[in-house]
Parts: structure tokens; sequence; C-alpha cells
């Protein structure tokens, strides 16, 4: 049997731990990626595109409804700015999420959409201003200073802090909106 000096004993075990340490450190260190090879996402990241995606494909989308479906002039010609910022806006999520990171194109609440595009003329007008131009903005809201306030990933950080103000100046005019068309808001 052979015996091995004290001193080699500690050096063989410090190497070892060593090895260990810096196998676990790796592990850690590396970004996680799911199965597909994306990069894992944080949960407050993963909430921004889901409730981000669905409230932006939902305003936009309806306001595509309002074009025929909508009579008063101010509600259409609020509907044609949202669905050029919408669309906007959507495109700069898709483009700010990391790459290998699903960003849905097209994924509005069907409910909403569901509940305007059987009306017509003032009904519609008094609907859309209220479920959608008022309550989906708030919602929207939300989800981006979420990601403001709670994300991880700069690219999606950076795109709710730049949309921000935009989304914040189409709810003012939703407000206005209301307001001359004597709804709540």
């Amino acid at each position: 049997m052979t015996r091995l000096s004290l001193a080699s004993l500690i050096a063989a075990s410090a190497a070892s731990l060593f090895a260990v340490t810096l196998d676990a450190h790796a592990q850690t260190a590396a970004p996680a990626a799911s199965a597909a090879g994306a990069p894992e996402l944080h949960a407050a990241d993963k909430t921004f595109i889901a409730d981000g995606t669905q409230t932006v494909s939902t305003q936009r989308d309806a306001a595509r409804i309002a074009d025929s479906r909508s009579t008063d002039r101010e509600v259409k010609a609020f509907a044609e700015k949202i669905v050029a910022d919408y669309t906007k806006l959507g495109d700069a999520m898709r483009a700010a999420s990391p790459r290998g990171v699903d960003v849905p194109r097209d994924d509005p609440d069907t409910a909403v959409l569901d509940g305007i595009k059987n009306l017509r003329g003032a009904d519609f007008d008094k609907a859309y201003i209220e479920q959608v131009a008022l309550a989906g903005q708030q919602k929207t809201l939300s989800a981006f200073q979420a990601e403001i306030a709670s994300g991880r990933d700069a690219g999606l950080k950076k795109a709710a802090t730049d949309g921000l103000p935009l989304i914040q100046a189409d709810y003012a005019k939703a407000q206005e909106l209301a307001k001359r068309k004597h709804l709540g808001g």
C-alpha cells in the first residue's frame, strides 16, 4: 500500500475541492438555456412578453375593427393612431427580445375583440372607448411599468422604457376622447 504524505493528501484534497467548485461555478455562471437553446428569462420578462404582446395586439386589432364599425370621425382618427403606434410597439418588443425567445406577433385577447366586433355606431363607440381605449390602455400601461420596475433583460426593459411615453400619451388621448363623448374615464 502506498503511503502518501500529509502534504500530498492535503494538496490532492484541495485540488479536488477546487475542481468541484469551478464546475459548480461554471454551471451557475452560464446563462440558463431552454431545451431549444433559447436563454431562460426572468419571470418578470416572461410576463412582459406574454401580457405586453397580448395587450398591444388587442389594442391594435380592436382599433382595426373600429375602422369599419365606428361612425364617429374622432373615434376613427384615434383608432388609426393606435394601429400605427401599437404596430411599432409590437415590432419594438420583438426586436428587443433576446435571440431565440419567441415573441408572439398576433396574440390578442379574443374575449375583448368578441365583445366589440358585432357592435356598430354609437354602441360600438361606447364599448370601444370604455373597454379598449381606457381599460385596455391601463392594462398596457401596467405591463410596461411592471417590466420597467422588475424586468431583468436589458433589451426588453429598454423597449418598455422607450414605449411608455407613447402609451401614456395614447391613454391621455383616450381619456380626452371619453370626456368629449361623455363616457367614464
